[in-house]
């Protein structure tokens, strides 16, 4: 039995095109989670790759051999996926930094949990946000975006020819933007509540001097800051699947300014 033979053009250009799914897989939202096994990143990886390979190898040309050539074509084809996963995690960043404002500002900012994600301390209303818009992204399908956009990121930018430039940085510090922007999009309206609830308790300390304000307002800045999380959960949803609409976009137009 002959096994077929696999030239070293092959292997070096399949390595690259694993490097560039692993790279984004790995840093992706849902699938780069710490969660997730390193066993099943590694399959998943291997398995796109392997998938993608056919469709993608008219678009691959001559690639070098020698080592130190080769080195940095492997390390740009890695950033290639990496920006494209941090341009998703800009997202997720933005919703986080949201739930830590609400979580500070209705008092939970001493009540933190271990988010099994990251293995870090996160604010309890932050763990609750972020899960909720993992939900949402799974229900609207979100994450296709990713395996239609390193379909794609071949063509668009093809093995060898991703660069630095100053449109790229433009478009990365614009997606910076957008994640503090969508931040305060999403915490607005419980911070609003609270400091509307803290003019309130303030009024009443001021009026009557004989209510303890700090042993009232506490309780009920948790409370009213609870409802409104709860009644607000429509408005974060649509918030969500505005932001997630538009990555489509983002990281097709990362992949042309990298080009």
């Amino acid at each position: 039995m002959e096994f077929p033979v696999i030239s070293v053009e092959w292997a070096v250009a399949f390595s690259l095109v694993l490097l560039r799914v692993g790279a984004l897989i790995g840093t992706m939202p849902l699938f780069g989670e710490q969660i997730v096994p390193l066993r099943v990143k590694a399959g998943l990886t291997f398995v796109v790759a392997l998938l993608l390979f056919p469709a993608v190898s008219p678009f691959l040309p001559a690639v070098p051999v020698d080592f130190m050539p080769l080195l940095f074509r492997m390390i740009s084809e890695i950033l290639v996926g990496v920006a494209l996963g941090f341009a998703a995690r800009l997202i997720f960043a933005g919703i986080q930094v949201a739930g830590e404002l609400i979580g500070f500002k209705i008092g939970f900012s001493v009540a933190n949990v271990i988010d099994p994600v990251s293995s870090i301390s996160v604010s309890l209303i932050g763990q609750v946000l972020y899960l909720f818009a993992l939900l949402i992204f799974l229900t609207t399908n979100s994450h296709h975006i990713f395996f239609a956009a390193m379909a794609d990121s071949f063509r668009i930018l093809p093995v060898l020819s991703f660069h630095v430039s100053g449109d790229f940085m433009a478009l990365m510090m614009s997606l910076a933007r957008d994640m503090f922007v969508l931040a305060v999009k999403l915490c607005i309206p419980v911070v609003s509540v609270i400091l509307f609830t803290n003019i309130g308790l303030g009024i009443v300390a001021r009026t009557v001097p004989q209510i303890n304000v700090f042993i009232v307002g506490f309780p009920l800045q948790i409370s009213v800051g609870l409802i409104f999380f709860g009644l607000s959960m429509p408005l974060f949803a649509s918030l969500m699947q505005r932001a997630y609409g538009r990555l489509g976009e983002s990281l097709f137009g990362l992949l042309r300014v990298m080009g």
